[in-house]
């Protein structure tokens, strides 16, 4: 899955050079830079999706979330939501990364035996979260509503006097490091 900016040159380089001298593989390609998630009002990140479903596997490259001044710089119909978001949720928003360890490759601290996995239980996290643009003075409140019927709570989080922005409303679930 291609990606934006350098991350497309680097990808690039590491298939000629260090995949396809190698291996024979056919590689499924998704560019997944801003401007073709905007072109195809982000499907070619569900493709992608269902490849990875389907293969059981993916490789991602960095992408671009646009901001409102990307949004008008690049001519983009919406400030699309980050593919790795995207991808996560899809694929039950929990991934592992794991170290590739190869013998001839010094390690940063040399010392430490172990290898460090890092659980990121995304569920919830960042890419699930929802920015809110207020265009006025007002109370900004969250509310949370049981299931069972009991009593529901009213949280004020913010008084506006003015308009102003409300980034990232977000549920993290857990983060876990292992050692």
């Amino acid at each position: 899955m291609d990606g934006d900016d350098m991350a497309r040159i680097i990808w690039n380089q590491v298939k000629e050079k260090l995949i396809l001298p190698y291996l024979d593989i056919e590689l499924k390609y998704f560019d997944l830079c801003m401007e073709q998630r905007d072109r195809t009002n982000d499907q070619v990140t569900r493709d992608a999706v269902a490849a990875i479903k389907l293969y059981k596997v993916g490789i991602k490259c960095a992408t671009v979330d646009p901001d409102e001044a990307r949004v008008k710089e690049c001519n983009l119909k919406e400030m699309w939501k980050s593919p790795n978001g995207t991808i996560r949720n899809e694929l039950n928003g929990t991934i592992f990364r794991e170290p590739i360890i190869i013998k001839s490759i010094p390690r940063f601290v040399p010392g430490w035996t172990k290898p460090i996995i890092i659980g990121r239980h995304a569920f919830g996290d960042i890419y699930k979260s929802i920015d809110v643009v207020v265009d006025k003075a007002g109370k900004f409140q969250m509310k949370f509503i049981p299931d069972d019927g009991s009593e529901e709570k009213t949280y004020n989080v913010f008084d506006f006097n003015e308009a102003g922005v409300i980034v990232g409303i977000m549920l993290l679930r857990e983060i876990t490091l292992y050692t």
